[in-house]
């Protein structure tokens, strides 16, 4: 179990390390999370140990939302006065994001096979 946790908190304090160590914009989890992923794919898969610790792990996640729960409750007044604006931005840039999308893939796919008429 020790090992496990040690194992997570190593690459914790990678991210960290490399995040504040080169001025990345991204957090320190965040990267250590992705060169865990990272270590996984090549080195096919994680230990049993770390496994059963990430299970573990997994099991209390939902706890891990009560301090973005704790942080809604106390913006109460800002969500009652600036909440309609937050939610039409939300929707629209969702909006904006799927349609961007939708055709990037449409003209990269017409790319791939111009004569398909499968995908007009």
């Amino acid at each position: 179990m020790l090992y496990g946790f040690t194992f997570l908190v190593i690459f914790q304090l990678l991210g960290e390390v490399l995040s504040r160590g080169l001025h990345l914009p991204v957090p320190g989890p965040v990267l250590g999370m992705l060169l865990l992923v990272a270590w996984a794919v090549i080195k096919r898969g994680v230990d049993d140990r770390v496994g059963r610790v990430c299970s573990g792990l997994l099991r209390y996640m939902a706890l891990l939302f009560v301090p973005a729960g704790v942080g809604l409750m106390l913006l109460g007044p800002l969500l009652r006065d600036e909440g309609w604006a937050m939610l039409a931005v939300l929707v629209l840039s969702t909006i904006i994001t799927l349609l961007v999308a939708g055709l990037t893939l449409h003209r990269l796919l017409r790319r791939r096979h111009p004569s398909a008429d499968e995908f007009s």
